[in-house]
């Protein structure tokens, strides 16, 4: 796989300046019943990494020691893959915490998982889920074959429970990636057509759809060198640069950990080894401060970060601007 960290490092994107650590976003592993094309993590069945009991005790240790931690956004490989994601999930709940379970859906329907979807509703778990396409073919081609036919399923599993209901508590979004070296299309118009598709075809209700432009990192971006497209994407993503999207990005208030429990500004620059360090430490681990120590410390910049500020922006919460002027689809 083509290593792009040298082509991101020189960079001219403006400097930015943490906040308060609001988000903790947790890779609790690379494990995954899945290999997409579009994965920024590189994540697969054969990935071995997975949290540990040790950094899962840690990282409740500092949800305790952070009260302005508000949310745990839960991610991976497939999260629920960790052995100790129940009691993650349990803990976190406990302290009054919101939790996010970013689901690739069909892990849903793997044997020995069929208890999970009612193990999320029990604790109102917030499900982000990935569906690059209402449309079987581009999402089979994306993620592979059967992989439509499976997130069908899940998704009726999960409506059935309540998730995406209106006036339910259960909050269920899905997640759109393009299927190549595109911007997503506006996020509004594209959510409506989610919606009347999977409604009228599956019955298939949901809250929110999130946009996401694809990192090139690590298997995208090895895809795009590759075919010869790394910069030509890079160009469009810095031609489209707003600055206005820069106010919102996620790293400002988010704080990412990596399965082993060492921090970075985001899941991008993880997914790069461009983590959070000090004089003399390359890196910072969860157990050695609280989110507090990390307020107004400088964030790591690199090419890539044009990603999150191209178009109508992007962020894990998905567009963070507004922009209506393309049609609505899921083939890009």
């Amino acid at each position: 796989m083509h290593a792009t960290l040298p082509l991101l490092v020189k960079t001219d994107f403006p400097p930015l300046q943490r906040r308060s650590v609001e988000i903790l976003q947790v890779n609790l592993g690379y494990r995954c019943n899945q290999s997409c094309l579009h994965c920024h993590v590189n994540a697969g069945p054969q990935r071995k990494e997975e949290m540990s009991s040790e950094t899962i005790e840690a990282l409740i240790a500092f949800i305790a020691a952070s009260p302005e931690v508000r949310v745990l956004d839960l991610t991976g490989g497939a999260p629920e893959l960790n052995p100790h994601f129940a009691r993650l999930v349990i803990a976190a709940r406990s302290r009054g915490l919101k939790v996010i379970d970013r689901c690739n859906l069909t892990i849903l329907e793997e044997p020995g998982f069929e208890e999970m979807a009612g193990f999320l509703a029990a604790h109102r778990v917030e499900i982000v889920a990935s569906m690059p396409c209402y449309l079987e073919e581009n999402v089979d081609r994306q993620r592979g074959k059967g992989t439509f036919e499976a997130s069908i399923k899940a998704l009726k599993r999960l409506n059935a429970l309540g998730y995406g209901a209106p006036g339910s508590l259960l909050v269920l979004n899905l997640v759109f990636n393009p299927q190549g070296p595109n911007l997503p299309p506006p996020q509004a118009p594209l959510e409506a057509a989610y919606k009347d598709h999977l409604g009228q075809e599956f019955g298939i209700v949901f809250n929110q759809l999130f946009t996401l432009t694809n990192m090139p990192i690590q298997r995208f971006g090895s895809m795009l060198v590759s075919k010869g497209q790394f910069n030509s994407y890079m160009q469009l993503l810095r031609s489209t640069h707003r600055d206005e999207n820069i106010e919102h990005v996620m790293c400002r208030h988010l704080l990412s950990v990596d399965w082993q429990g060492y921090l970075y500004d985001c899941d991008f620059n993880q997914q790069l080894g461009l983590s959070i360090a000090e004089a003399g430490r390359p890196r910072l681990h969860i157990s050695e401060l609280n989110a507090e120590a990390l307020d107004g410390r400088a964030i790591r910049v690199a090419e890539h970060c044009y990603g999150c500020t191209a178009g109508q922006g992007s962020s894990c919460g998905g567009a963070l601007g507004d922009e209506t002027a393309a049609a609505p689809s899921c083939h890009a």
